[in-house]
């Protein structure tokens, strides 16, 4: 089974942490939620979410792909966590997934991964997008790297996300199955 990692900050985005754990896991892919903290990783709107895992016990080897949901300010505690950013650039460097939604992508951008790529980002983000092409789409794929504008766009990147790790038939039978109309 193929196993991702997302990684949970105080103040995520909870439409994009929780669409993209389930539509994934729809397909079978075995999502591991991993807190930055001990407990409870409360989102931007106040839901409280129990990670499957600390970040410290997060063995890069197991995952095909590391995932950044949004929020503010969770993706700004994304981004000032030493142990995040090691784990992404390591992903990077060893080819594997490397996804980021909302404003997340600027996370990818400030570790020089987004250069010379094509990504998106939420809107009034682009210029922080150092380095990259941006392409004002909802989900964006240029190489290993992927990359998406925010909560609207949470079940397409998941659906994105199922074609790069599943394949193409999978990915269709679960949008499907979520009646996604894009």
């Amino acid at each position: 089974m193929v196993k991702v990692v997302l990684f949970l900050a105080s103040g995520f985005e909870e439409i994009e942490a929780m669409s993209i754990v389930d539509t994934l896991r729809r397909a079978g892919v075995e999502v591991v939620v991993a807190g930055l903290q001990e407990g409870a990783t409360e989102g931007s709107r106040g839901v409280n979410v129990i990670p499957n895992r600390s970040i410290d016990e997060i063995a890069l080897e197991e995952f095909a792909a590391v995932i950044l949901p949004g929020g503010s300010p969770g993706y700004i505690n994304l981004g000032r966590d030493r142990r995040v950013l090691d784990l992404v650039t390591r992903a990077f460097e060893e080819g594997r997934i490397v996804a980021a939604i909302c404003g997340a992508p600027t996370v990818l951008a400030d570790l020089g991964i987004l250069k010379g790529k094509k990504a998106t980002v939420c809107p009034g983000k682009e210029a922080e997008l150092t380095g990259a092409e941006f392409v004002n789409e909802r989900v964006v794929v240029d190489g290993a790297v992927v990359t998406s504008q925010g909560p609207g766009t949470a079940i397409e990147f998941g659906i994105t996300l199922i074609e790069l790790l599943v394949g193409k038939q999978r990915a269709q039978e679960v949008k499907d199955d979520l009646v996604a109309n894009f």
